[in-house]
Formats: C-alpha cells, sequence, structure tokens
C-alpha cells in the first residue's frame, strides 16, 4: 500500500505541493478580510487547498501519461517512467478519473455552501486546461505560443483566482495588477525546464514555444517576464500596504529583487550558454548541450526560492490586514 502511495506521489509530481500552497497563500492574503472566524477560515483553506491539489494531481498525471514515450528518451526521467510503469498505465487512468469526479463532487458541494457559482466554471475550465496542456488530441503544450498562455492560466490565474474568491466576491485593482505579475512570473521561472526538454522536444519534432524561439531567445523571453512580473507584483504590494496605511511593510518587498536577482544570475548563465552553443561546430555542441542540460536542471531550486518568497510576501499582506 505504501508502495503505491509513493509511486502515484511520483507520477503526480508531488514536489508541486509548494506552489500550489503559494497558489492559495496568494488568494487568501488577497481575498480575506476581517472579520473571518478561525474555524470558518481553517475550513475554507482546508477545502481550497485540498480542489488545487488535486486538481493538479489530475494535470500532472496527464502529463506523465501523455509524455510517456518522450520521456523514455530522457535518462533525467527515467524514475517517473518506471514508477508508471510500476504502477500501471490503465490504474493511473483509473485514479485520474476517479479524482476527477471527487473533485467534481468537493467543488459543486463549496460552491453550494458558499452560494459563489462562479467556482464551478473557473475549476471546470482550468482542469480542462491543464489535462489538455499535455492529452491529445489538443497537446497545447506542442502548440507554440498556446502553450505559455495555457501554462500561466493553470498554474497561476486559475488556482489563485479560485482561492481568492473562496473569501470574497469583491475585485481588487492591485490583486489583479500581482495576479498578471504572478503569471508572467510563473512561466519566467519555467522557462529553464522548457529550456532542459529542447533537445528531446526538438528531436521528436514537438513545436513547444522554446523550440520555435530557439534557446537564445527563450531564455531571454524568461529573463523579460521574469524581471516584469517581479515589478508588476512589488508594486502590487507597496500600493496596497500605501493605500492602507501600512507601508511600513513595504520595506519587505526588498526579499523580492533579491531572490530573482539571484535567479536571474542563472538564467544570465544560461543565456551565455544558449549563444555559445548556437555558434558551436558540431564537435563542441554535444557538450555544450550537457552543460545546458545539466544547469537547467536546477531549476527546482529555482522555482521554489521564487515561489516561497512570494509565499512569504502574501502571509505578510495576510498579517497587515488581521494583526495591525
Amino acid at each position: 500500500m505504501f508502495n503505491s502511495v509513493r509511486l502515484l506521489a511520483t507520477i503526480s509530481r508531488s514536489e508541486f505541493l509548494f506552489p500550489n500552497l503559494g497558489s492559495l497563500i496568494m488568494g487568501l492574503a488577497w481575498g480575506a478580510t476581517p472579520p473571518l472566524g478561525l474555524i470558518d477560515g481553517v475550513i475554507l483553506i482546508v477545502l481550497s487547498f485540498s480542489i488545487i491539489n488535486i486538481s493538479s494531481a489530475i494535470g500532472a498525471q496527464a502529463n506523465t501519461l501523455s509524455d510517456y514515450e518522450l520521456d523514455l528518451r530522457d535518462e533525467r526521467k527515467k524514475e517517473l517512467v518506471q514508477a508508471l510503469d510500476s504502477f500501471g498505465h490503465k490504474k493511473v487512468k483509473a485514479v485520474l478519473v476517479l479524482e476527477l469526479c471527487l473533485t467534481l463532487v468537493l467543488v459543486s458541494v463549496f460552491m453550494l455552501i458558499q452560494q459563489k457559482w462562479i467556482l464551478l466554471p473557473l475549476w471546470i475550465v482550468g482542469i480542462s486546461l491543464g489535462v489538455a496542456y499535455s492529452a491529445p488530441p489538443l497537446r497545447l503544450k506542442s502548440r507554440s505560443w498556446v502553450a505559455p498562455v495555457s501554462l500561466m492560466l493553470v498554474l497561476a490565474v486559475f488556482p489563485v483566482l479560485f482561492a481568492f474568491y473562496t473569501f470574497t466576491f469583491e475585485i481588487n485593482t492591485f490583486f489583479l495588477i500581482s495576479l498578471v505579475g504572478l503569471a508572467l512570473t510563473i512561466y519566467g521561472v519555467i522557462v529553464p525546464t522548457e529550456l532542459r526538454d529542447y533537445f528531446g522536444d526538438k528531436a521528436m519534432h514537438i513545436k513547444t514555444m522554446t523550440v520555435r524561439l530557439g534557446l537564445a531567445r527563450a531564455t531571454l523571453l524568461g529573463i523579460i517576464l521574469l524581471s516584469a512580473g517581479a515589478v508588476l507584483t512589488g508594486t502590487a504590494l507597496f500600493l496596497e500596504w500605501a493605500f492602507n496605511q501600512r507601508l511600513l511593510f513595504s520595506i519587505l518587498i526588498l526579499a523580492m529583487p533579491i531572490a530573482v536577482v539571484w535567479v536571474l544570475a542563472k538564467f544570465r548563465n544560461l543565456y551565455s550558454l544558449s549563444k555559445e552553443y548556437e555558434t558551436a561546430n558540431d564537435q563542441n555542441r554535444s557538450v555544450v548541450e550537457e552543460k545546458i542540460v545539466n544547469l537547467s536542471s536546477d531549476n527546482p531550486k529555482w522555482i521554489k526560492l521564487v515561489t516561497q518568497t512570494y509565499s512569504l510576501l502574501s502571509i505578510m499582506l495576510l498579517v497587515s490586514k488581521f494583526v495591525f
């Protein structure tokens, strides 16, 4: 039993737990307002997080199933392939259907209890995009510019909106600015993941945005998106604290440029390697390719740093509302 759970956790990409928690925290921080009872707040948080996390697992499972043939060629995804083979493809599909039904029931009950009809459409559109990103026949990940838009919606916009609407109906202009910033940041910071997969995707004729742009231009796009996202999110937090006369909290925003600049230094190294790859001869290209793959494989650490920094600032936003 324990082994089956462990295998399913691997297939479901349990490492996404912290980024998912970040979506919940951000939606909670911007949506929750006093007075909010402790028990009611805990119940809403548990239900919202359960729905967001199970939905993420469904998307990850669909991705693992759909990318199986491609992942067979990637030595770095050996554990993922072995987990899928050991657990069984048919069992994963059965679990996926069960999770879909369970989450549909949860969202429907949640919607009725909260009397917020927007929650169900948000979940349906989000989960549909999440599955369609990897699964045929749409397989949005191979449709160039549609892929990044889909990812930003699935990984940032819909989860945060779902958590936000759990607590409020009122749209905050500063929240919308922060949401756009988060969406740009999320895609910007996962560009190195696409760089890591670039060589396999190109060999399999999967036309991702990175394959179409090329390594150097894709890296440059990641730098631009990550920088712009940080500026927008930081601006939104500053304006929110200034508007509510809690300007002292704005000092905390300094944590964001510190984290982002550190990650951008890694991006700069990737950009240099990408330019080197484009000008290298056939003999040296394999060496540069290995350097790009090895460096971009550290991207989960960069994602964790950025998402945890954003989560920390969201927590402080929440504290500023309820404590001060």
